[in-house]
């Protein structure tokens, strides 16, 4: 669970930076330092997002019935 809250709290704390940076109220140094932070928030988001979708792709691949296989890293072969 706090895995998800996480994951939340990191897309609404990019949507803030988002609208900080869009306002053309920050000088540019902050924007910089904004920039930077949204940047590391939504490449965190996105692997949280591959890994779930991975994990989804796990259950769904024992013909057709719902299986759960022990979730690594790897990248299987046949997706290479």
């Amino acid at each position: 669970m706090k895995e998800k809250q996480a994951f939340e709290d990191d897309i609404k704390r990019l949507q803030k930076i988002v609208e900080e940076l869009a306002s053309g109220k920050l000088s540019l140094v902050e924007s910089l330092k904004k920039y930077e932070e949204g940047i590391r928030l939504a490449q965190s988001s996105q692997a949280t997002l591959s890994e779930a979708q991975r994990k989804v792709e796990l259950l769904m691949k024992k013909d057709g019935k719902y299986s759960l296989e022990k979730f690594d890293d790897k990248v299987p072969e046949e997706e290479k």
